[in-house]
């Protein structure tokens, strides 16, 4: 497909090639010429000196044939006008803004706008490899009310059923990855080392599932779950997990 590329700084010279390199017709635009010294020597792809603002640059770069277009300079006023230009000028239906105001990228979610907020995504993917044992958020819809996390397990939820760590409503388990294989049935699965979690949970219970995962306290319905790595039955058994804490980890942008 015909894709164009607006900005060719290190993001996009790098998407622009891999782009050509799959197979697809693309277009460069960028307002100084020089930038273009950033694409390979080998570059089967197209360049225009101009703005992704401009209607002519953006028919001189093919827009009304595309079917995708990415504006990915460094202004983020430049990136969301050329991507309402080419939403609601040309009809392209695949559109993405880069962002780098993580407050802007959740406004123009709303408007059905894609972005990808740089700083956010740097930060998280940063603070993940400085805390590994924290809750990492892989992916929220737009509305913010839905998470899913990844989360390695926990020491202390070897050898407990996995299906505790759900509760209808709040939390649900959706895959295990053990050895190397998804899991995607695991409600009868029991927690061994080295397991690689993935929970869809509700924004509101994402402090319930952090206690969870803690290992302590109430875990279920269908029991309780000690320190001591104890499960209570009957009686006994609670009816889910309190004391909810704040969850760092929740990825606000792109």
């Amino acid at each position: 497909m015909h894709v164009i590329v607006v900005g060719c700084g290190r993001v996009g010279s790098g998407l622009a090639t891999g782009l050509v390199g799959q197979g697809h017709s693309v277009t460069v635009i960028d307002r100084n010429a020089k930038a273009f010294r950033r694409l390979p020597t080998e570059w089967s792809g197209t360049a225009v000196v101009g703005s992704g603002f401009d209607r002519n640059d953006l028919d001189r770069a093919g827009a009304g044939k595309a079917q995708a277009l990415a504006a990915v300079t460094s202004g983020d006023n430049s990136n969301i006008l050329t991507a309402r230009i080419a939403r609601e000028t040309y009809d392209i239906p695949h559109v993405v803004a880069r962002i780098y105001d993580p407050r802007r990228a959740q406004i123009y979610l709303r408007l059905g706008i894609p972005t990808v907020a740089t700083v956010s995504w740097t930060i998280e993917q940063v603070r993940r490899r400085l805390l590994p044992d924290e809750i990492d958020v892989e992916w929220s819809d737009p509305t913010g009310g839905l998470t899913l996390v990844e989360r390695g397990l926990p020491a202390a939820w070897a050898g407990r059923p996995l299906r505790l760590l759900e509760a209808p409503g709040r939390i649900s388990l959706v895959s295990v990855t053990r050895a190397g294989i998804v899991h995607l049935s695991a409600g009868d699965l029991v927690g061994q080392e080295g397991d690689l979690l993935h929970l869809a949970a509700t924004t509101e219970a994402l402090g319930e599932l952090h206690q969870r995962l803690g290992g302590s306290g109430t875990v279920g319905t269908g029991g309780t779950v000690g320190t001591g790595g104890t499960v209570g039955t009957g009686e006994h058994a609670a009816a889910g997990a309190t004391g909810r804490r704040g969850v760092r980890g929740r990825r606000s942008g792109g």
